[in-house]
């Protein structure tokens, strides 16, 4: 079957955790916190697990201007503007909206994480083609989706719970495969473990249409990533440009199709039509994809 039956069988359990919301005593007394704690916990000692670090699950502080979701303390895994909650708050989510410098009309994407779902709902709202298909291994993100005001599941979006390296291989069989693999897969230690082989990546090569495009947040220490952008390199056959960002994280897109070559002066006029409709920087972003294609790092 194709994407039609991921749809049909993406369902998330009715039963969904509760959400606390207690008062933050980490930011300003009008910061609230939310958890995935019944209303009967000890809520004093659950804050003093989110402090120290202990809490080994998700959470989101809301400041009254925007809404993240955490990991830790320390690391912001999303980012929503409540007053304009389908808007990409975070560069390295904004730069990975470049693959439509590429392809303009996907009819597929997957999406490896859903994190807060900045991702799938600005695809959702600017990507009027596409079937959009997100797997998330952690039930407790995804029991935030309401949270982060995702649209409910449709014909167009579904959010599952699963292994997106397993669903990069059920991908394969889809009547229409996908022409965009996107992964942003972190959880509080970093890019998880399965997609972290040069099998995976293999997988998502095989996987992809023939005019389809990986792209690939990668965060962390230096060493890793340049791991990965080494297995990525192998396996794509160095059809890649890339973009470094301030904050460390590589966006990077790796083309499927052996004779991939960019039209810069076609793109440069295409990145100023993006601008116009969906507010991003294409413009800039369409600059320092065209000078990593020279200097292999953006």
């Amino acid at each position: 079957m194709g994407a039609r039956h991921a749809h049909a069988s993406s369902a998330v359990p009715a039963s969904s955790p509760s959400i606390l919301v207690l008062p933050s005593p980490f930011l300003s007394d009008t910061d609230t916190i939310r958890l995935i704690e019944p209303a009967d916990c000890d809520s004093q000692w659950l804050l003093r697990q989110v402090r120290s670090g202990e809490y080994d699950k998700p959470f989101v502080i809301d400041d009254g201007t925007t809404r993240s979701l955490h990991f830790s303390l320390s690391l912001i895994q999303s980012t929503m503007n409540l007053k304009d909650p389908y808007a990409l708050a975070l560069d390295y989510t904004q730069a990975m909206m470049g693959f439509l410098l590429f392809c303009q009309r996907p009819r597929q994407i997957l999406m490896l994480g859903l994190g807060g779902g900045s991702l799938a709902k600005f695809c959702y709202r600017h990507v009027g083609s596409a079937k959009i298909t997100v797997v998330e291994i952690d039930p407790n993100v995804i029991a935030f989706r309401d949270e982060f005001e995702l649209p409910p599941d449709d014909a167009r979006l579904a959010v599952i719970e699963g292994d997106g390296a397993d669903w990069v291989v059920k991908s394969r069989g889809w009547e229409d495969r996908p022409d965009i693999i996107m992964m942003d897969a972190f959880d509080r230690h970093g890019l998880s473990g399965s997609v972290s082989s040069i099998g995976f990546y293999q997988d998502v090569h095989e996987a992809l249409s023939g005019r389809g495009i990986m792209v690939a947040n990668l965060a962390g220490d230096k060493d890793s990533r340049e791991d990965h952008l080494a297995m990525i390199a192998q396996v794509f056959d160095d059809r890649l440009l890339s973009i470094r960002l301030p904050d460390g994280n590589d966006i990077i897109f790796a083309f499927r199709q052996p004779g991939f070559t960019p039209r810069w002066r076609e793109i440069g006029n295409l990145a100023k039509a993006l601008r116009a409709r969906t507010g991003l920087d294409y413009p800039r972003f369409a600059q320092r994809l065209e000078r990593s294609r020279r200097t292999r790092y953006g």
